[in-house]
């Protein structure tokens, strides 16, 4: 019986072959550069979701405290937090709900005017975001999978693409 070689082919490979054959060619490149982007995110969240679960924070919840502590008096309005965070301000708005669910942030309304809702992080969230970015820093963030020039090379190539789909990412 012949051996079934597709099982030890990587599937994304095997995806730009079978979009050549298919009379693709033209997308394949493409095809197999947004199926990587996609894969390699996976990889990465899996390994932060790891660093962070014992935290009991997403990524999400990390990133708006992390960006909370970045401020002068660790307040910021919910609509500049979700633009930062560059969300739909729902997406905001839940991220801080569970923050504040868990003792990490609190909401309020702006002194100068009632209709802005502040977001601002709390002790206990300060004390988490530091060990989470440390933990970050150390298991992630560092060694991120590939050399250093590597980085250097994908981040600017991911600005490139970032900036084609309208970002405004700097030279």
């Amino acid at each position: 019986m012949p051996r079934d070689d597709t099982r030890s082919r990587d599937p994304i490979t095997e995806a730009r072959r079978q979009w050549v054959t298919h009379g693709w060619a033209e997308a394949a490149d493409g095809m197999e550069l947004v199926t990587s982007l996609v894969r390699a995110h996976q990889l990465l969240m899996e390994r932060i979701d790891a660093v962070l679960r014992p935290l009991d924070l997403s990524f999400a919840r990390y990133e708006v405290l992390r960006l909370l502590s970045f401020t002068h008096d660790g307040a910021m309005s919910m609509t500049r937090l979700g633009s930062l965070l560059q969300v739909h301000p729902t997406s905001a708005t839940s991220a801080v709900a569970r923050l504040v669910k868990q003792g990490h942030a609190i909401r309020e309304r702006g002194a100068q005017d009632g209709r802005v809702v502040l977001a601002s992080i709390t002790h206990a969230g300060r004390e988490v975001v530091e060990q989470a970015t440390e933990r970050l820093n150390a298991e992630v963030f560092a060694s991120p999978g590939i050399s250093p020039e590597e980085t250097v090379q994908l981040t600017t190539l991911l600005g490139a693409l970032r900036a084609a789909a309208g970002d405004d990412v700097p030279h």
